[in-house]
């Protein structure tokens, strides 16, 4: 099931008479990380064993991250997120899945990263781009 827009909860929000009712029935997913990358891999068609290639993933890793065993760091979310062409909201919802913290355009790294993700840069191309200004490489 896709998440709804900000705008569009915001309006059934201010239109409701029964905020208990509402808060009921929309309470967060609770979803996974695992549950979203399995969402997301369906809707845009990828290979999980292609993505976890793509991302440079230790293959065993890499499945359990997919299956929810094993909890990843900050930084392996965004090697799956830079493999899977992920855009930023897509990112930002997989990192907070995951329990780390989202993309922040304040710090000098996030914002190198936010930039490679709005032009949809590979995990190569944005570690080059890291490295070239000084910053920690994702992998």
């Amino acid at each position: 099931m896709a998440e709804r827009l900000t705008e569009e909860l915001l309006d059934e929000l201010l239109s409701t008479s029964d905020l208990e009712g509402y808060l009921e029935e929309r309470a967060p997913s609770g979803r996974t990380l695992s549950e979203y990358l399995q969402q997301l891999l369906a809707e845009k068609g990828l290979e999980r064993s292609r993505v976890v290639r793509m991302a440079n993933l230790n293959d065993t890793f890499g499945y359990q991250i997919f299956q929810g065993t094993r909890h990843p760091s900050r930084d392996k979310v965004l090697q799956i997120a830079f493999a899977m062409a992920l855009t930023l909201r897509e990112t930002n919802r997989a990192l907070k899945a995951a329990g780390a913290n989202e993309l922040y355009c304040k710090d000098r790294r996030d914002a190198i990263i936010i930039f490679c993700l709005d032009r949809g840069c590979s995990l190569q191309k944005v570690n080059e781009e890291l490295y070239r200004f000084g910053e920690r490489t994702i992998c």
